[in-house]
C-alpha cells in the first residue's frame, strides 16, 4: 500500500485525476508502477534479513536455506530485489482479491436467502432476472471462496519455492560455511584424539599400577612404593597433557602451556611409567628420535602411546615396541606386538583409539595396519618423514 499511495499521488498529478482509486485501470497502473519503485527500496541492507524472516515464518521455508546476512554482491542485490518484487507483486494481488471477493462471495449465498440484498443490488440483472441463476448463486459464491483460499495457497506455496532460490546464500556463502565447518570438525577430532590418546593412557596406566599395587602390597613394598610414584608421575602428566590439550579450545595455543609430548623427549618416561605396572615392556629403538621431524616427532608419540595403551587395556604377557625407519622409502615405522589375552567385553564408548591412529597416520600420509595373527595382536604404522618438518 505505501508503494502504490505514493505512485497514485504521481499519477494523479501527472494526468489531472482528482480520484485515482476511482478507477480500476489508474489503480492497477499504480500497483505496476509501484514495484519499481519497491525493487530500489530493497537494496537497503536490512531488506535480505527481514525478508529472510519472513520466507521462514510465513512460508516454512528451513532456516539453513536461507541467508540471513545483508546482501553484499551485485548477484545477491539482484536476487533481493526479484524476490521483493514478487513477494509484494504477489502479495498485492492477494491481498486485492482478499479484499474484493469474500464481500461479493458472501453477497452471492445470501442472495437467494435475503430480498433485501436482490433489492440494494440492482447491478446483478442477470441473477435477478433467472430462479436457476438466483438458486446457484450460493454455489457461485463458495466456489470463490474455495477459488480465492486455493490461490492464496498457491502463491504461499511458489513463494516457498522461489525464497531459497533468491535469498537463499550463494556458492560463495556455502563454500565458506562448508570451510567453516571442517575447520571446526578438524579442531574438535583434533581435541577428541588428543583426550581419547594421553588421559585413555594414562588412565590406562594408573588402574594398571594401583591393581598391580593391590595385589603385592603385603609381600612387596618397594613395589608399592615404585608403582604409587608411577601413579603421581603419571597423574601429574596428564593433568599437564590435560591443559595443553585444552589449549585447542582457545585462540590458538594459549601461551604458558606444556607442550606437546614427543617421542624424543618423552618416549624413555612413558615406558618407564608403562612398566610400572608390572607389564613387561622390550623395546627396540632402531632410529634416533631427535632426528625425526617435529610433527613425525609428536604424532608417533601418541601412536605409540595409545598402541601400549591398547595394550595394557587388552592383553596380557610381554609387549614389543619396536621403532624404525626405512632408508629405502624415508618412512618411520612403528610396530606394536603383544598376545592376545582373554576376550573381554568392550567398554562403552571405547573403540575409538584406532580410528585416532589412522586419523594421525593419513595426516602425516602414512598408514597402517592392524590385526591378529598367529595369536599376536599387531599394530604397524608407516609415516613418511620427507615433507614432514
Amino acid at each position: 500500500m505505501p508503494y502504490v499511495l505514493v505512485v497514485s499521488l504521481v499519477v494523479g498529478a501527472v494526468i489531472g485525476a482528482d480520484d485515482v482509486f476511482g478507477s480500476l485501470p489508474l489503480q492497477l497502473g499504480s500497483f505496476v508502477l509501484g514495484l519499481p519503485l519497491a525493487a530500489v527500496t530493497s537494496l537497503f541492507p536490512p531488506t535480505r534479513p527481514l525478508e529472510s524472516g519472513v520466507a521462514r515464518w510465513l512460508c516454512g521455508v528451513e532456516a539453513d536455506r536461507l541467508a540471513y546476512g545483508p546482501a553484499r554482491t551485485t548477484g545477491e542485490k539482484a536476487r533481493t530485489a526479484a524476490w521483493f518484487v514478487l513477494h509484494l507483486g504477489i502479495g498485492g494481488i492477494v491481498a486485492g482479491m482478499s479484499l474484493a471477493v469474500p464481500p461479493f462471495a458472501v453477497v452471492l449465498i445470501l442472495l437467494p436467502f435475503v430480498p433485501a440484498l436482490r433489492e440494494a443490488r440492482p447491478d446483478l440483472p442477470g441473477l435477478l432476472d433467472h430462479a436457476w441463476a438466483l438458486a446457484l448463486a450460493p454455489v457461485a459464491g463458495t466456489a470463490l471462496l474455495v477459488a480465492l483460499a486455493g490461490c492464496a495457497a498457491g502463491c504461499g506455496a511458489l513463494l516457498a519455492r522461489w525464497a531459497p532460490v533468491l535469498l537463499g546464500p550463494s556458492p560463495e556463502d556455502r563454500i565458506a560455511a562448508a570451510e567453516a565447518r571442517a575447520a571446526d570438525l578438524a579442531v574438535r577430532n583434533r581435541l577428541a584424539r588428543e583426550l581419547h590418546d594421553s588421559l585413555g593412557h594414562a588412565l590406562s596406566a594408573v588402574g594398571l599400577q594401583a591393581s598391580a599395587a593391590r595385589r603385592v602390597l603385603d609381600t612387596d613394598p618397594e613395589f608399592v612404593r615404585e608403582a604409587l610414584a608411577a601413579i603421581e608421575d603419571t597423574t601429574r602428566r596428564a593433568v599437564g597433557e590435560l591443559d595443553a590439550v585444552l589449549g585447542v579450545l582457545r585462540d590458538g595455543d594459549a601461551p604458558g602451556t606444556a607442550p606437546a609430548p614427543t617421542l624424543a623427549a618423552d618416549l624413555d618416561g612413558l615406558l618407564r611409567r608403562t612398566r610400572a605396572g608390572g607389564r613387561r615392556v622390550r623395546a627396540t629403538v632402531a632410529a634416533d628420535p631427535a632426528a625425526l621431524p617435529p610433527p613425525v616427532s609428536r604424532e608417533a608419540y601418541r601412536i605409540v602411546q595409545e598402541g601400549l595403551g591398547n595394550a595394557l587395556r587388552h592383553a596380557g604377557g610381554r609387549v614389543t615396541v619396536a621403532l624404525r625407519i626405512d632408508v629405502v622409502d624415508g618412512h618411520l615405522r612403528i610396530t606394536v606386538e603383544n598376545p592376545l589375552g582373554e576376550a573381554r567385553a568392550p567398554r562403552p564408548g571405547g573403540g575409538h583409539g584406532l580410528r585416532g591412529i589412522a586419523d594421525r597416520a593419513r595426516l602425516l600420509g602414512g598408514a597402517v595396519e592392524a590385526g591378529a595373527a598367529d595369536g599376536v595382536w599387531r599394530l604397524h604404522v608407516r609415516l613418511p618423514l620427507k615433507g614432514s618438518a
